[in-house]
């Protein structure tokens, strides 16, 4: 009777325990891929995503195997921007043991990989890019991805109000088919956030993520919402929440300004007065966000000569005291010259009435021209609200990198742009983020030792190809925390001051040959491991001999 009773049970375990494993196991070889959907339930409510099986083969294949699998079970979603999109997939948010009470009250109590680590997890695989004419509107699932277009893991985005500067730069595998599912994504998305990330990730986390047959979906919609780029796309309109395109036709360009900001062409009154004038809200200072462009003639005068004449228009100014040049560097953007000055100065603002006396307000200025002929451009934007400049020099910045002659010959005209934060142009993300702005003289100066020292060798490109594969794997992460956490910020300055001035030495050596770059690289990299870490080991060991 025992071994009867012992029968049964172990019959039962096996019916038990085998068949969901074999459920869920064989889902993906029972049915046709097509015929799949997956739905997240989330604390928020419910997605359910269906696929572009021909334009991202290998991304839906990855996405649909890695939800089997239960890979996005007990993650959340961790990024949230509003008229943006919401970001989830990583497995450094998910929670297997109660957090200390330390951090109780804190982000980092709801996963148990720091906040700071958000963003930067994935499988051990990469899925290779799978870039189609998909337009990244309202409801498509995308794959997050680092700076390699080949590195997207397992994070996905779900675009939340139509964001088309995204369109063939990010790989679109997927769509929201359910009412559900859009109500879901403005929920999420209006949530309060601490920065981008969930005040409460409680509320974005995901219950569980199935696999299930299309046919199961009560409310699938009739038809999809999913438009593509025709031929070769030319967009003249995009999203109002995004950066959008000025054409001047009276001057033959076109740039990027901010949404919601007012244009003027007014006559041009003197030599100096602006021919465009983009003015954005008054946000608490006494002067509201602008971009100005000036366009002049060349005359005949070459790049340096311009900046040469521009310097002894200051120099008056310089000289009383009255203005001081913070910053100035040259460099190159599509192909032309641009010269960079960015200064700080006290501007006298007239009241407008004899009983209220004249206010002088301190000021601070950034202006970029780019050099072409037979004119040059001068973008310029000034602010009395120097704590929040760097806003306006991102502007700057967005307006100087999509900017287009209208007449030029194979001119395509892009919606948005990637500003240089990377290895095109940019790169320095630490110290940009720990001094405030990339027109800042520490980030400037790395730039153009970068450009002009490293990388005129081979050696030297060799080495930055290698290096910045390492430092961008951790530098986002250490920079938004900079953004975030300001004791942070004044400790990595302190930290970056030694590297600058060891960098400072490559700037007073003649390098004209691979094995003299070799050679002071080395040296420069010893100089820092010696600062950085022989030094304070040396004195760790001899404040241990002394206790001794």
């Amino acid at each position: 009777m025992k071994s009867v009773i012992f029968g049964l049970i172990c019959g039962s375990l096996l019916i038990l325990g085998v068949t969901p494993f074999v459920s869920a196991a064989s889902i993906l070889d029972k049915y046709d891929h097509r015929d799949l959907v997956v739905l997240i339930e989330t604390r928020s409510g419910n997605f359910v995503i269906d696929f572009f099986h021909d334009d991202a083969p290998n991304h839906v294949e990855n996405f649909l195997s890695l939800t089997d699998s239960g890979f996005y079970d007990g993650t959340f979603l961790h990024r949230i921007i509003k008229d943006f999109m919401i970001q989830g997939g990583d497995p450094n948010t998910v929670k297997t043991f109660d957090a200390p009470a330390s951090e109780s009250g804190t982000l980092d109590y709801y996963s148990d990989a720091p906040a700071s680590e958000w963003g930067t997890g994935g499988p051990d695989h990469q899925v290779a890019g799978e870039f189609s004419n998909i337009k990244h509107n309202r409801g498509i699932v995308s794959m997050a991805r680092s700076q390699d277009p080949n590195s997207a893991g397992s994070q996905f985005f779900i675009v939340h109000k139509n964001s088309n500067f995204l369109d063939k730069e990010y790989t679109a595998f997927g769509v929201l088919v359910t009412e559900e599912s859009l109500q879901t994504l403005d929920r999420i998305a209006n949530l309060d956030v601490i920065g981008e990330k969930p005040e409460n990730p409680e509320q974005t986390r995901i219950i569980k993520a199935t696999v299930m047959q299309r046919d199961h979906v009560p409310d699938y919609f009739e038809n999809l919402l999913v438009e593509r780029i025709p031929g070769d796309f030319k967009m003249e309109t995009i999203d109002p929440t995004l950066p959008q395109p000025y054409t001047s036709e009276r001057h033959g360009i076109k740039f990027l300004i901010p949404p919601g900001w007012n244009v003027q062409e007014s006559p041009k009154t003197h030599e100096n007065s602006p021919d465009i004038t983009a003015l954005g809200p008054l946000t608490g200072g006494a002067f509201p966000d602008s971009l100005t462009v000036t366009i002049r003639d060349t005359k005949g005068m070459t790049f340096e000569q311009i900046q040469t004449e521009k310097l002894n228009l200051l120099q008056p100014r310089i000289d009383d005291g009255s203005l001081v040049i913070k910053f100035t560097g040259t460099n190159e953007v599509q192909g032309r010259d641009t010269y960079s000055l960015y200064a700080q100065g006290l501007f006298i603002k007239n009241s407008g009435d004899t009983f209220t006396p004249e206010e002088t307000i301190d000021v601070v200025f950034a202006e970029v021209m780019i050099y072409s002929t037979p004119k040059y451009y001068i973008f310029s934007t000034s602010s009395d609200d120097i704590g929040g400049f760097d806003k306006q020099v991102q502007n700057l910045e967005r307006a100087i990198h999509s900017f287009q002659i209208l007449s030029e010959t194979g001119f395509v005209w892009q919606d948005s742009v990637d500003l240089p934060t990377k290895d095109e142009g940019g790169g320095c993300l630490i110290a940009t983020a720990a001094y405030g702005s990339e027109m800042a003289p520490q980030v400037q100066f790395l730039r153009e030792l970068r450009d002009n020292t490293v990388l005129q060798t081979q050696v030297g490109a060799n080495f930055m190809t290698e290096f910045n594969q390492f430092y961008y794997s951790f530098s986002p992460a250490v920079a938004d925390y900079e953004r975030e956490n300001p004791m942070f910020k004044e400790a990595v300055k302190v930290t970056l001051t030694p590297l600058l001035t060891s960098l400072a030495i490559l700037n007073y050596v003649d390098i004209d040959t691979e094995q003299e770059m070799l050679g002071y690289g080395i040296g420069v990299i010893l100089l820092n491991i010696g600062m950085y870490f022989v030094a304070p080991a040396a004195v760790i060991i001899a404040i241990k001999n002394r206790r001794k």
